[in-house]
């Protein structure tokens, strides 16, 4: 058995492509505790996502978190899931669809789009696997998180690394690792806020709302929380808001430790006895809507608000496969593939002649 992955049937005079991967964090295959706990597992495996001992945590999430959170979390997907799947995977699968029209349609098929979840599928070993055997030899890797965290995007270039050790041939590699204060990424979510005001009216207060990490990640040098409120900096100063007008918070945090302040349930459920009785919610921190923009943020939250005497509780969706969306990611894309472009004719035919004039 060969050492290193290859590929049997490849042709050296095969025409070089550039790739363009795309990844995001993942999801079941089905709203089931069976199809759950593999998930989970993946998921709740990996150290960048848990920082603690290793025998310690294998025993608590073998023992103890695999046995009893799968049914739980199965419940919450199924109040999300759609004819379409897991909302997480089709919004994905559109916006690669979405970036390969447009790219494609300015660099023609010499350049590849793909998709890959970081955890289940489709898997970036998979995805790699379809791209290196199309003659991708240039890969942009972006991982749809505008804020960088070393649980998500750090994680995320692991995944590319263990793959790459077991492959022949390495790829040119490019990896985007944030874009937390690019300037259309912070326009097309003002827009976006904007666009549902003109309907819904605004707020007593809009709330910017994060994905939640243990404060120790903070304290030893992960930039996450830093950029969320630059992010949120920078999108109120878009929408002329002034520092009472919004608020930054983070949700789902997990465990007895600390984590990132001020989070997003005890936040609602305290704003409706300071006067605060209409809020907005976005979540700038995700590319897509998923479990936790719909269920726990647009449904659970929502109830906590409510029963604290709130009266009035609207979340903004994320941006999704927004037309806005999808110029920014391609325009992200292109200023990364900068020197990139796909092989020359001329260049195919001088690899085409050596290769057939040489013995291999």
């Amino acid at each position: 058995m060969a050492q290193f992955k290859g590929n049997t049937s490849f042709n050296h005079s095969q025409r070089d492509k550039v790739g363009v991967l795309i990844t995001n964090l993942g999801t079941p295959e089905a709203p089931t505790a069976k199809a759950l706990k593999p998930y989970l597992k993946q998921f709740l495996s990996d150290p960048r996502v848990v920082e603690i001992p290793r025998l310690l945590w294998w025993l608590i999430l073998n023992l103890i978190i695999l046995n009893v959170r799968p049914k739980k979390s199965a419940k919450a997907y199924e109040e999300v899931w759609t004819e379409q799947g897991s909302p997480l995977l089709f919004h994905t699968k559109n916006q690669a669809d979405k970036i390969r029209t447009q790219l494609q349609g300015e660099f023609g098929d010499d350049l590849v789009v793909e998709f890959a979840m970081r955890y289940g599928q489709p898997s970036v070993d998979s995805a790699l696997d379809k791209m290196m055997s199309s003659g991708v030899r240039k890969l942009l890797v972006l991982p749809l998180y505008p804020q960088y965290s070393a649980a998500t995007t750090a994680s995320t270039f692991d995944a590319l690394a263990q793959d790459f050790q077991n492959r022949r041939w390495i790829p040119e590699l490019r990896f985007i690792t944030h874009y937390h204060d690019n300037a259309e990424y912070i326009a097309a979510l003002a827009d976006s806020i904007t666009s549902f005001q003109e309907t819904k009216g605004k707020p007593d207060k809009l709330i910017f709302t994060y994905h939640g990490v243990p404060k120790r990640y903070l304290l030893n040098g992960d930039p996450y929380f830093c950029e969320c409120h630059k992010t949120s900096r920078l999108l109120a100063e878009h929408l002329g808001l002034t520092e009472d007008e919004y608020i930054t918070t983070f949700q789902s945090r997990f465990g007895r430790e600390e984590w990132l302040k001020p989070y997003t349930d005890e936040t609602l459920k305290s704003l409706p006895g300071s006067g605060v009785k209409n809020v907005q919610l976005i979540c700038p921190g995700f590319s897509s809507d998923c479990l936790e923009t719909i269920e726990e943020i647009g449904q659970e939250n929502r109830e906590y608000f409510e029963e604290s005497g709130g009266e009035t509780y609207d979340y903004i969706p994320c941006l999704n496969d927004s037309a806005s969306h999808i110029h920014l990611l391609c325009n992200l894309i292109k200023h990364n593939l900068q020197g990139w472009v796909p092989i020359k004719s001329q260049d195919y035919e001088l690899r085409n002649q050596i290769a057939q004039n040489t013995k291999l």
